[in-house]
């Protein structure tokens, strides 16, 4: 059982993350409040694990993308481009260009990161708990790279699948593709 202080810092960092509608239906269902765990040493993955050294990743990527990607770090709010960009395509993680998300699934979150409400394949990207900052989330890595992406939350479309993929700019790439093509 969570204990009232823990609920407490789970309710204030949700609602320090979500749009006002959100903000609305966590505070009139503050008991109901419930990640869906994944297992503990995280969800497997199905993509073999792109292995380089560190100072292959300091080669390849600029010091900000390696701090996010390699360091868990975040950006910002409101700093990436990507947090408000509309253009059709597929997001892409920046460590090794593999697909992630498409553009008709990110929806304006108002909480500052480009926001998902559902990863092209669930094989693409590892959900992991997170206990950083003293509270707990769920970490969301490119299954491929190992590249922290962000995190994922249950506070997303309620008429779609009702997630919130919280992820940092600098982590992903962006790919465009014509209207006429099938995203």
């Amino acid at each position: 059982m969570i204990k009232p202080i823990a609920l407490s810092l789970i309710l204030f960092f949700c609602l320090s993350q979500c749009t006002p509608k959100t903000k609305s239906r966590l505070n009139q269902n503050t008991q109901q409040i419930t990640l869906n765990e994944p297992p503990m040493e995280s969800t497997k993955n199905k993509v073999p694990l792109l292995t380089k050294t560190e100072e292959q990743w300091k080669a390849e990527l600029t010091p900000q993308e390696y701090y996010v990607l390699r360091e868990k770090g975040t950006e910002p709010a409101y700093t990436g481009q990507y947090t408000d960009h509309k253009a059709i395509g597929i997001y892409v993680c920046k460590g090794c260009n593999s697909e992630l998300f498409r553009s008709n699934s990110k929806f304006d979150s108002h909480c500052g990161w480009p926001s998902f409400y559902e990863c092209i394949d669930k094989s693409k990207i590892t959900e992991t708990i997170d206990w950083s900052h003293n509270m707990k989330r769920i970490e969301v890595t490119c299954s491929h790279c190992g590249g922290h992406l962000g995190h994922v939350f249950e506070d997303g479309p309620m008429d779609k699948t009702g997630l919130r993929y919280c992820i940092n700019s600098i982590s992903i790439g962006f790919k465009s593709i014509e209207k006429t093509d099938s995203i």
